[in-house]
């Protein structure tokens, strides 16, 4: 493995937090000690890395965290790092560090900034999707998603309880701002009734008349899953409007918000994120750069960041289709 060239290597958590970012820390820096090179983490994402917050990472500095939400590094958004004076002051930091190359969790956002410094200041970098949302081409999944994902379901699956008993219409805010992965994962493991997401348009006028279905159908109760970015003024004024028209439910809503952030990452995603993680050092001391390690089709492949900043992630339109045809 050619790794004489990079000897310190630099992680980063930036923009959302996600639960699994801990478990890719930790395989970021044992993989990078197995390899006999020295891991500096950078406190608080970008904004950390201009105001010089960082340490040397042991491999006893990542034990016990693998099952934590969050990150132990912290995260932060940094409106200074998107400046060329911003940037300039986070080299100078790796510099007196003696730091040969950047790992940057994160999202878009993340990777876009990660990719400017590269191109500025030609330092090998390596990006790892992490981001609840689920919406970074590249990679069938992004670390914490799964977690997401499950939380939202038990939720539902709490919900149905009493909507159930009481013949009740409920609609379920779930985040997904500018993405309807959690939304469409969720409405399907939860059996909803029906799913609203912003890639796909639906009036007031098309949910009715699916509602309408399941109350011929004799349908004594219903769950919609709203994602956050689906509907002006969300799944409360959703809910408000549907009211006005559809009276055969008692119609509640219920808004599921950051906790689908926080808690213990799943199985899946504590796998995911030590693949990726170690997959991010192997690539750098490979002489990778400018990539992003994802998993498609239970592989690691790199993407180059141009292909990933900016694209959209194209939904399965089979899964949209499901949502459908499971909910007569």
């Amino acid at each position: 493995m050619p790794s004489n060239k990079i000897q310190k290597i630099a992680v980063l958590t930036s923009g959302g937090d996600a639960p699994g970012m801990n478990a890719c820390l930790r395989a970021v820096v044992r993989t990078g000690i197995f390899y006999g090179k020295e891991i500096l983490g950078i406190y608080q994402g970008y904004q950390g890395l201009i105001e010089g917050r960082s340490k040397i990472l042991s491999s006893r500095d990542v034990s016990n965290c693998i099952q934590r939400g969050g990150t132990i590094l912290k995260t932060a958004r940094s409106d200074e790092f998107r400046t060329a004076a911003g940037r300039a002051r986070g080299w100078q930091h790796l510099q007196e560090n003696h730091v040969d190359a950047l790992i940057a969790i994160g999202g878009d956002g993340t990777f876009t900034g990660a990719d400017i410094f590269s191109q500025e200041y030609n330092t090998p970098v390596i990006c790892i999707p992490g981001t609840i949302d689920n919406d970074i081409p590249g990679t069938d999944f992004t670390i914490g998603f799964d977690t997401a994902n499950n939380t939202a379901i038990e939720a539902i699956d709490k919900i149905r309880d009493t909507a159930d008993s009481h013949c009740r219409l409920f609609f379920i805010e779930v985040m997904g701002r500018h993405a309807g992965s959690i939304a469409l994962w969720a409405g399907i493991g939860g059996g909803s009734e029906a799913v609203l997401i912003p890639e796909i348009n639906c009036t007031v006028e098309d949910l009715i008349g699916q509602l309408e279905f399941g109350a011929r159908k004799q349908k004594t109760s219903s769950i919609v899953i709203v994602a956050e970015g689906a509907f002006e003024g969300g799944a409360i004024r959703l809910a408000e409007l549907v009211e006005e028209k559809f009276s055969h439910y008692d119609v509640k809503v219920a808004v599921l918000g950051h906790l689908q952030r926080g808690g213990s990452p799943s199985s899946f995603d504590r796998v995911l994120a030590s693949r990726l993680g170690h997959a991010a050092v192997k690539s750098l001391l490979n002489g990778e750069s400018k990539k992003m390690v994802g998993l498609v089709g239970n592989e690691i492949k790199l993407t180059d960041l141009s292909s990933v900043i900016g694209n959209k992630f194209s939904l399965d339109q089979s899964l949209i289709d499901i949502v459908h045809i499971l909910s007569i």
